[in-house]
């Protein structure tokens, strides 16, 4: 489709989960709904159109052993468009990937800068390894390289105790939260076990990452704090492989891994019960595929999250979290258009029939 090119969609229109209209036209890029005068060269799409799909959880430029080429990096990028995927919140990496925004033919990205760990107490490669004292200083140093986020690790196992453990103390992370909010950034925090995230969420965080550790006492915490979890699902599917590659040496921290993956429903559920706000996002980078944004929504249907909320927790809620439009009049034309109703059976969301990034079709 050429710059100039006029672009129809018609069908059923998801400006919201209950706003629904019947067409949408896209002129210089941009979202409209009403007919352009005199327009030339119409390309038509029909289907059923959501905004771009959200990850809000994702490492693009991250591979298993730290930063990865650009050439692989444009293919984790590129695989997730073609998921869908047309937002990412970046939450931790190692790379620049600065490029990606003078590419129009990838998703946007939201980057919370590289991860912040506490020294040997995450994957090597990944993190700025640093002490307590030191924390204020790297949150504001990736406060001001992010784009509005900060990531800590606020837990990891401690070998001497065999098990998750904090990462930080209370002291540290209340300052270096107040600091990233004087700077106008939101952070969020690695978080598997139950004992860091009392801490964490007094001292001001705004999410929590997989919060699989969280608890019936801690939820109305949460819910009254208002911290956003994303829960990861797809990634924590992999806990009883690492329990079991990490059970000779550590017992205690296996077992542990064990009783966070079985009852891993059951915690998004009772957040999402709680009013939690919950988000999806894949983990993608590091040692897990791209492009599994479809089977994180399916994840959190199973989890018993209804089917248009789940939805939500990817498109419509997720950009208002993240600060960016939807399928608004003059927005950017982001959106996806499937076959048939996502609504009724999110599991469509693994089979787009048109992708359309800044009022191009790409896929």
């Amino acid at each position: 489709m050429s710059d100039h090119a006029v672009l129809h969609v018609r069908g059923r229109i998801l400006v919201g989960p209950e706003d629904v209209r019947d067409e949408l036209w896209v002129v210089g890029g941009r979202i409209t709904y009403g007919r352009p005068a005199g327009a030339r060269d119409v390309r038509t799409v029909d289907g059923w159109a959501l905004p771009g799909l959200v990850d809000a959880h994702c490492h693009v430029g991250l591979g298993a052993h730290g930063p990865v080429d650009r050439d692989v990096a444009e293919q984790q990028a590129l695989t997730d468009r073609e998921a869908g995927t047309l937002l990412i919140r970046d939450a931790g990496s190692p790379s620049d990937t600065r490029w990606v925004d003078d590419r129009e033919d990838l998703p946007k990205i939201i980057r919370a800068g590289r991860h912040i760990a506490r020294t040997r107490r995450y994957i090597r490669g990944y993190a700025h390894e640093i002490e307590p004292a030191d924390l204020v200083e790297y949150v504001a140093q990736e406060a001001r390289r992010g784009d509005g986020w900060v990531k800590l690790v606020g837990d990891w196992i401690d070998r001497d105790l065999g098990d998750l453990a904090p990462t930080w103390p209370r002291d540290a992370v209340e300052a270096a939260i107040a600091e990233a909010h004087r700077l106008g950034a939101r952070v969020t925090a690695h978080c598997f076990a139950e004992n860091s995230l009392r801490d964490l969420v007094e001292a001001g965080i705004d999410c929590i990452e997989h919060a699989t550790g969280l608890t019936d006492d801690l939820i109305p915490l949460f819910a009254e704090r208002g911290v956003a979890i994303v829960p990861t699902l797809v990634n924590i599917a992999t806990f009883p492989k690492l329990a079991k590659g990490g059970e000779a040496k550590f017992p205690r921290w296996s077992e542990h891994m064990r009783r966070l993956h079985e009852r891993r429903y059951d915690t998004v559920r009772g957040a999402y019960d709680a009013g939690i706000p919950v988000f999806v996002g894949t983990d993608a980078g590091g040692t897990l595929p791209h492009g599994l944004v479809a089977a994180e929504v399916a994840e959190l249907v199973t989890a018993g999250l209804p089917a248009q909320d789940a939805l939500a927790a990817a498109t419509w809620s997720a950009r208002a979290w993240l600060g960016r439009p939807g399928l608004e009049e003059g927005a950017p034309a982001d959106l996806v258009v499937y076959g048939t109703d996502p609504r009724a059976d999110v599991r469509v969301l693994a089979a787009p029939r048109r992708i359309v990034l800044d009022g191009r079709v790409v896929g």
